[in-house]
C-alpha cells in the first residue's frame, strides 16, 4: 500500500483503521473473521487477499481443514448464485417441443 501511503495517506490510514475495528474479538473471534475473509476473498477472486487472510487465519488458530471448509462455502455460494439462471431457461423453453 506504499503508493496509497505516499499519495493518499488519509485514505490509507482510514483503511487501516477499518481493519483494526473489524478484525478484533467481539461477538466473533478473529479466527472466525479471518475465515469469513477467506471465503469473501475467494468470491471476490482476490488471490492476494486469499493468501493474506489464510495466513492470518492460521496465525489465529485455524487449521488447514477449517480454511478448506471456508473455501468450500465460497464455492457453494458461487455455484448457488448461478441456479436462478435456470429459471430464465425454463421460461425460454416453456411450451417448446424439446
Amino acid at each position: 500500500m506504499k503508493f496509497l501511503d505516499d499519495n493518499l495517506p488519509e485514505a490509507s490510514k482510514a483503511f487501516g483503521d477499518m481493519r483494526s475495528a473489524v478484525f478484533r474479538t467481539n461477538s466473533l473471534d478473529v479466527k472466525v473473521k479471518e475465515l469469513i475473509a477467506v471465503s469473501s476473498a475467494v468470491l471476490m477472486r482476490c488471490e492476494k487477499c486469499v493468501k493474506i487472510h489464510s495466513e492470518r487465519a492460521k496465525e489465529n488458530g485455524a487449521t488447514e481443514e477449517e480454511i478448506a471448509e471456508a473455501i468450500a462455502v465460497a464455492m457453494f455460494i458461487a455455484a448457488g448464485s448461478q441456479l436462478h439462471w435456470t429459471d430464465a431457461y425454463e421460461s425460454i423453453f416453456e411450451g417448446s417441443d424439446e
